[in-house]
């Protein structure tokens, strides 16, 4: 299975690079699972119902979100009527929604998602997500009933993602990090068999500090304070994402590749050999 997970789009600029490149990338690298987070995408605040019927237009499969989800009045009934637009995971089940969610994909391959929120200097309260992989791993099996199980770990702690990707190595296809806004230059193949980026970044435009215009941040860091009131910035985004391709058999990780295009930063020099587009079974 070919699997490629996007970066936190943050307002109009992400959403436009995703828009620019998504459709093209799933066509040209025959892409069968694509998981997009989008908790910042409507003005740095969330996802509206129109923006998520967009983003599965682009190609995405699967929505996550994060801290920032239910900053949209509608929120809670969005998540109910469209469950491929997760919440976390390990919050309460009293909360509107789900985060888990089982897709379908070539030659009958099926592939569970789930969405995590850390524990670590973050605002929403939800169980240990450790002790909730645990349970959610009695029911999921790779080679069992799914083909690839995919860990999205919204987070703040870099030592949190990390050790989360540890802890669920070899029983899990990927667990990647969101929520920071900057791609790390970690992406691996752990030691059991899944692939692991600590932060895939953000689709969004990096002359910015973590996706919001420089001048209001840099008034509340330079100042103690600041007046202003936080917006995207506007400028070319860039287009962070994680390409993985597992094994049907066992769900592990084959290749790992990050692909960034556009925007301000380097973009990847090339795809590794192992991801060559292939035809579409």
């Amino acid at each position: 299975m070919r699997i490629l997970l996007c970066g936190d789009v943050l307002g109009r600029s992400g959403r436009e690079a995703v828009a620019k490149y998504l459709p093209n990338l799933k066509k040209d690298l025959a892409i069968d699972l694509v998981v997009v987070n989008v908790d910042n995408a409507a003005h740095g605040f969330g996802v509206t119902g129109e923006m998520a019927r967009q983003f599965f237009e682009m190609g995405a499969d699967v929505l996550t979100g994060g801290n920032h989800l239910f900053d949209q009045r509608e929120a809670p009934a969005l998540l109910e009527n469209e469950k491929r637009l997760l919440r976390p995971a390990n919050m309460p089940s009293t909360v509107a929604g789900t985060g888990i969610v089982e897709i379908s994909v070539k030659n009958g391959l099926k592939a569970a998602v789930v969405h995590l929120i850390g524990q670590r200097f973050m605002p929403l309260i939800g169980e240990n997500p450790f002790d909730y992989m645990n349970q959610f791993l009695l029911k999921y099996k790779m080679g069992v009933n799914v083909h690839a199980i995919v860990v999205e770990f919204h987070a703040e702690a870099t030592s949190e993602k990390v050790a989360l990707g540890h802890f669920l190595d070899g029983r899990v296809s990927v667990v990647v990090g969101t929520h920071t806004h900057v791609p790390t230059a970690d992406e691996r193949i752990l030691e059991h068999g899944t692939a692991f980026q600590t932060d895939i970044g953000m689709c969004g435009d990096y002359d910015s500090v973590i996706g919001m215009d420089k001048r209001t941040s840099l008034d509340g860091f330079a100042k103690g304070y600041s007046r202003g009131k936080f917006s995207p910035a506007s400028g070319e985004a860039t287009f962070c994402s994680l390409l993985v391709d597992t094994d049907d058999s066992t769900g592990l990780a084959t290749a790992t590749e990050t692909i960034t295009i556009g925007g301000r930063l380097k973009p990847s020099s090339k795809l590794a050999a192992t991801f060559i587009p292939r035809q579409k079974q």
